[in-house]
């Protein structure tokens, strides 16, 4: 049987905190995972201002934050992903992030990233498809 490759999902778990983000890969590490995956985006250029917090959100969150200013706290800096890319790489981990907006798509396509992922909620995102072909994935 061949071995499974697993993959730790850190997603935006990490709070948009650089020392828990590096923690999380610490603990994947000894978990015994094959790679790492983030989640890269601008909260900016992904939600409106007038967007309002789901029931879920207010419950767990209060209504004192706009879901705009809620998702900003969850970003990691482009500088923060190098940083960890190159620390988990250190580890022997693969890496690999899920870009949300086409400025993030073109960040990691910067990284040369080796595995791809696209978020289920832009399936039907032309303009998304049509920034992710033009980059050069190479084998």
């Amino acid at each position: 049987m061949s071995k499974v490759f697993i993959v730790a999902e850190i997603g935006c778990n990490h709070n948009g905190d650089y020392q828990l983000a590096k923690r999380m890969v610490d603990e994947a590490k000894k978990a015994g995972v094959d790679a790492v995956k983030f989640q890269t985006f601008k909260a900016d250029l992904l939600i409106s201002k007038f967007a309002p917090k789901a029931e879920y959100q207010i419950k767990n969150t209060g209504e004192t934050d706009s879901q705009l200013e809620m998702t900003r706290k969850l970003e990691l800096a482009y500088d923060d992903y190098i940083k960890l890319e190159e620390y988990a790489k250190e580890l022997g981990l693969n890496v690999f992030s899920t870009p949300f907006d086409l400025e993030s798509i073109d960040f990691l396509a910067g990284r040369n990233q080796k595995i791809w992922k696209i978020p289920s909620g832009e399936l039907l995102n032309l303009p998304y498809f049509r920034e992710n072909s033009q980059i050069k994935h190479t084998r």
